[in-house]
């Protein structure tokens, strides 16, 4: 079991999605989210291929008990808590792909973490600073329990995460649709 200490890596990469949590409610102008409306079915494939070699290569029965992973389990959030809440799960999700794993596994990690990664760039040009705007309280509480759950084993929560990526892809995908999810 994978047992590195994360924990002040994963705290900076929940302050920067902190430091965004008060977008604008209108995307900037150098904002790409749109080319992620229709994700190509080749990066859903290989990111679901990712997850099925995981669960497939994964103790059924770890040592350690599976995290649950937040949600923010509500439907039609405003558009900057939907941003901010993609922001902080794709940095979640690269920082956990990039973690050392086996020569096979790796290879299978390779296209989904390229895919992420660039998800991961392209939403960052869609968060800008406005002091004024508040996130929401279930936007809040969805970022604190994420960095609570940072807390946990590195093995732990990058099992959670991989176990999870499948929903990252849609919450991507209603960020990029905006009112229309």
């Amino acid at each position: 079991m994978l047992c590195l200490s994360l924990t002040p890596l994963l705290v900076l990469m929940l302050g920067v999605s902190l430091g965004a949590a008060f977008p604008q409610e209108t995307l900037r102008k150098g904002c790409r989210l749109s080319k992620y409306r229709n994700i190509v079915p080749e990066k859903q494939k290989a990111v679901d291929r990712m997850r099925q070699e995981f669960v497939s290569t994964t103790d059924p029965h770890p040592s350690a008990p599976m995290l649950r992973v937040p949600n923010p389990g509500y439907s039609h959030p405003q558009m900057s808590d939907r941003v901010v809440l993609v922001a902080a799960e794709l940095n979640l999700t690269t920082a956990m792909l990039e973690l050392p794993a086996a020569p096979s596994f790796a290879e299978v990690c390779r296209q989904p973490l390229e895919f992420f990664t660039q998800a991961r760039e392209d939403v960052r040009g869609c968060v800008s600073v406005d002091p004024s705007h508040q996130p929401s309280g279930r936007l809040r509480h969805w970022l604190h329990k994420l960095q609570a759950a940072m807390r946990t084993s590195a093995a732990c929560l990058r099992a959670t995460t991989i176990l999870h990526v499948m929903q990252v892809l849609d919450n991507l995908r209603c960020a990029a649709l905006q009112d229309k999810c």
